[in-house]
């Protein structure tokens, strides 16, 4: 995901809501059952272990990828201020937060697509980050479904989303649910590093729901 989307939150407008409480994978197996893994909306007090996650998940998934410096530096606080401040905008889609006993350990972060070229039909995953430790676990996939179904349901066509070429484990994921690379190419300067993002694609039309 680009760098860039971290703060893209306050500038989508005009999002179709939606609502969603629960989601189980049952065909999904792992060392957590799907019955102790909960998909909710968030709600303010979530932030902080968004905030303590989406760190960790960063440090883990682009250590080689972006610069140690860059990585090391980044504070819990200023991402638990900036999801505070994305939870208090109630004109925009909730986000979606996986729980394990009462723990947050993973969100999703999703709504119009962000480019102001695109189409209203469009919708976009913004982020979706999973605690290190719950890596492996088909969390992820419980989670980017519940996110799918939620654009679904807020009568978006299709949906794109970001991720660098180097994250093999998110792009494996993301092609097993069927999402495909269509060509879009992004570029951005991390302390004199050049960092690149690809643009996956998915239609949302005629999509059954999943059990």
């Amino acid at each position: 995901m680009a760098m860039q989307q971290w703060d893209q939150f306050d500038t989508v407008q005009n999002c179709r809501s939606g609502a969603l409480d629960k989601r189980r994978d049952s065909g999904h197996s792992g060392r957590v059952s799907v019955q102790d893994v909960l998909i909710r909306n968030a709600v303010q007090v979530d932030a902080i272990a968004m905030g303590r996650l989406h760190v960790r998940a960063w440090q883990s998934a682009y250590r080689g990828v972006m610069p140690d410096e860059y990585l090391d530096g980044l504070r819990e606080q200023d991402r638990v201020e900036m999801w505070q401040g994305r939870l208090s905008q109630s004109d925009l889609p909730p986000i979606l937060v996986a729980v394990v006993a009462d723990e947050v350990i993973g969100f999703g972060a999703f709504g119009a697509e962000a480019s102001p070229e695109a189409p209203t039909s469009c919708g976009e995953l913004y982020a979706m980050n999973l605690d290190p430790d719950h890596w492996g676990r088909g969390i992820g996939r419980l989670l980017l479904r519940g996110v799918t179904e939620m654009l679904i349901a807020m009568a978006y066509e299709e949906a794109v989303l970001w991720v660098v070429p180097e994250n093999e484990r998110a792009r494996a994921l993301y092609e097993s649910e069927g999402w495909v690379v269509d060509g879009g190419v992004s570029t951005e300067e991390i302390l004199g590093v050049t960092v690149t993002d690809i643009r996956y694609r998915k239609p949302l039309v005629g999509l059954p729901p999943h059990g």
